[in-house]
């Protein structure tokens, strides 16, 4: 999958009012034909910053948790979760931080849109942001052999 093909799927999604951190799941729940509108409600949660105040950007709030919903602990009848998920997240934080946080100026929804009109998000940026976001957590979790079809 591309760049360009993320954002193909992706920018309807956006058209219907969905934020960051939804598309994020959208797309994942997508790929493993499924639906889950509860976790789609709950991840907007984490829109424009961590419920609209320009915190720490949703698309790696919704990564964390998107790594975590691969590789988490979700039942009892499961032992654990992957043994290196918290290091698995700190390698997409590190990855956001060097990539996203460098162009921008820091990692929150306030330093990357603090030059978009009203500082509100913006698909022209934050496309490409979330597109290459999902392609990287989805390389992260192929290099740790974790499944990410149901």
């Amino acid at each position: 999958m591309t760049p360009n093909d993320i954002l193909f799927q992706m920018l309807p999604l956006a058209q219907r009012g969905y934020c960051c951190s939804q598309i994020l799941f959208l797309l994942a729940l997508e790929a493993q034909d499924r639906k889950n509108p509860e976790l789609v409600r709950a991840m907007a949660g984490l829109c424009n910053g961590l419920g609209h105040s320009g915190e720490l950007c949703g698309v790696l709030t919704g990564g964390a948790c998107l790594i975590a919903f691969y590789a988490g602990k979700g039942s009892e009848d499961e032992e654990a979760g992957h043994e290196r998920l918290n290091l698995i997240i700190s390698e997409l934080t590190e990855w956001f931080r060097e990539h996203i946080g460098a162009e921008y100026g820091g990692m929150t929804c306030r330093d990357i849109l603090k030059d978009a009109p009203d500082q509100k998000p913006d698909m022209s940026r934050c496309a490409n942001i979330l597109a290459e976001t999902y392609m990287q957590i989805m390389t992260i979790l192929v290099e740790n052999e974790i499944e990410t079809v149901g």
